[in-house]
């Protein structure tokens, strides 16, 4: 079993175990439910930076990136540096995020907020809009194409936006509908961990232009940026590369003003 199948499994068993506890309805009566949501495929399409940056402790691959700073501390910082969203990890045993960690962020900032999870279940999608996220990812790796079509569907319904992660051609072609928003192609290789942004490159030709395209980890330099804009990406997540500083804000700041 390679990692993501660990998570997969894992991540299937807590459903099943949140679903005995915690009823629809409680959900459907947060005060989120009723939101209005802000599209970030909209303010990438128009940004010039198009920075996602990302709340991330720890991931499999770096077991402690940061355990210092507060949620609301990170997510000001990456609001008042200008990033165009938030990507917020609530995956508990892998990541050490949590749904509360989507609340605070929530409660602090007015930009897009992705719900970064391993999403296998349409009740996930619930508890995103019931905790105040924008956006869902959906990893083509360990979806069919029905159950793409049907959760992106779904969470169209309830006003999210969809950001699809593919790693190669073949998730791609499998993945390509109208329910979706944004395609995002992620440098790391899930199954190795090894980064390399010919993954961004290779695919981009191939991504309809219909969808805002989206550059993920492995981006920590401005180079990188650069060198993907010309093969028509408007989004880029970083994760670590803020998460590893004493100020990830700041660093956010920095960043997003040399960009």
């Amino acid at each position: 079993m390679n990692i993501l199948d660990k998570i997969i499994f894992d991540k299937q068993r807590e459903v099943v175990l949140k679903k005995s506890i915690i009823p629809v309805t409680q959900l459907e009566s947060s005060v989120f439910f009723g939101r209005e949501t802000i599209s970030l495929s909209q303010k990438l399409r128009t940004s010039s930076t198009g920075i996602i940056a990302e709340h991330k402790r720890r991931s499999p691959s770096k077991s402690v990136i940061n355990h210092n700073f507060t949620v609301e501390e990170v997510v000001k910082g990456y609001e008042n540096a200008g990033a165009c969203g938030i990507s917020v990890l609530t995956d508990g045993k892998y990541f050490g995020g949590s749904l509360d960690d989507l609340l605070l962020a929530r409660a602090s900032v007015n930009i897009p907020l992705l719900r970064k999870e391993f999403i296998v279940d349409e009740y996930q999608i619930l508890e995103a809009k019931a905790h105040g996220a924008d956006l869902i990812l959906l990893i083509a790796a360990v979806l069919t194409r029905e159950e793409i079509k049907s959760l992106s569907e779904f969470a169209k319904k309830l006003g999210l936006e969809v950001l699809l992660e593919v790693h190669n051609q073949e998730e791609l072609e499998k993945s390509i509908m109208p329910s979706l928003d944004m395609i995002g192609v992620n440098n790391r290789n899930l199954k190795t961990f090894e980064v390399s942004l010919d993954f961004s490159k290779q695919l981009a030709s191939q991504i309809p232009d219909d969808f805002v395209k989206v550059s993920e980890s492995g981006i920590s330099s401005i180079e990188a940026i650069q060198e993907l804009k010309p093969y028509g990406y408007k989004g880029f997540l970083i994760g670590e590369n803020f998460m590893k500083t004493d100020n990830a804000g700041q660093a956010a700041i920095d960043f997003i003003s040399q960009l």
